[in-house]
């Protein structure tokens, strides 16, 4: 019996060298198969690439005075110390903060309290989800273009208005400083509560019903639940929606490109599309580099102040 129990008990005793076969032991522990490598390096070489490189190059070609046909000629910070005389420039950040605040802001409220609105699985239910998610589909030079002809003077607003009894606020919605950003602001909205609510509703769909069922036997009001149960659950989704609406916002050019090109008098000028104007139209390439700069440290700014402040507060 000792001679059989010997060899078993060797075997129990090279599983805990540290230079045995064994899974957290050994080189066979630490050994990366090449396919993994594979699929991790060429992502990584694809985004240093196509992402990484030109941002840097970007950011190059801002410090320097450039029309895209000569080569390049240093001039350090002249494009950014130009900014601070410039009141286009200045017209544009204005309008791109409002638009941020107003564009942001309302797809928040308005996608939210669709997702609460359409949680609960009813009959008929998915049809006012897929009809709120459509916008989402159509590209937004589409969706410019149908809201355009909504805005002419014989469109379908004014039309309407006309048939209310309020021909008096009839508008050239477009052509009036004082109300082309609201109007662009508009179908670009129209456009994104139905994302937000989608992602809202994946949120809601993820807390616990017990949680709500607890409440209840409380005597917790829809508020308190609201407040106390349905927002601290959602603080991961709502980093998302900050990040989706702080990128969306800065980028936005093709619906205002296409109502109104930053006009009139740059009364709906965004950072984006005075960068494309100043880069493409004037030629002047290094200073719409620097104007995309500024929008990358706005976006950059905005988000990572959240994510701070939110992972603070979870702490």
């Amino acid at each position: 019996m000792t001679a059989l129990t010997a060899p078993r008990s060797g075997r129990r005793g090279d599983r805990k060298r540290p230079g045995g076969s064994g899974l957290l032991g050994g080189r066979g522990a630490t050994r990366v198969r090449p396919v993994v490598l594979v699929f991790v390096l060429v992502p990584l070489l694809a985004e240093a690439f196509w992402v990484f490189w030109p941002a840097v190059q970007g950011f190059y070609l801002s410090l320097t005075n450039w029309d895209g046909v000569s080569a390049p000629s240093f001039v350090g910070l002249a494009n950014y110390r130009e900014m601070f005389g410039d009141s286009v420039f200045r017209t544009a950040l204005l309008d791109t903060v409002l638009w941020l605040l107003l564009f942001g802001g309302l797809s928040v409220i308005l996608g939210l309290g669709a997702a609460l609105l359409l949680q609960q699985e009813r009959r008929g239910i998915g049809f006012y989800r897929a009809a709120l998610f459509l916008p989402v589909v159509f590209s937004l030079t589409a969706t410019a273009l149908v809201w355009q002809a909504m805005y002419q003077p014989d469109g379908l607003i004014n039309n309407t208005l006309e048939a209310v009894g309020l021909g008096s606020l009839r508008h050239a919605w477009l052509a009036d400083q004082n109300t082309a950003l609201y109007a662009v602001i508009v179908p670009a909205l129209w456009r994104q509560i139905g994302y937000v609510m989608v992602l809202y509703l994946a949120g809601l769909k993820g807390i616990d019903p017990v949680l709500y069922e607890a409440a209840k036997v409380d005597g917790a009001t829809r508020r308190q639940q609201f407040r106390h149960i349905t927002l601290p659950q959602l603080s991961s989704v709502n980093a998302v929606v900050l990040s989706v609406i702080v990128i969306d916002s800065l980028r936005s050019f093709d619906v205002v490109w296409a109502l109104t090109r930053g006009g009139p008098y740059h009364s709906s000028e965004l950072l984006s599309t005075y960068m494309y104007s100043t880069a493409f139209q004037s030629l002047r390439l290094g200073y719409g580099s620097a104007l995309a700069v500024v929008i990358f440290v706005l976006a950059f700014g905005v988000i990572v102040s959240y994510l701070v402040r939110a992972f603070r507060e979870a702490d």
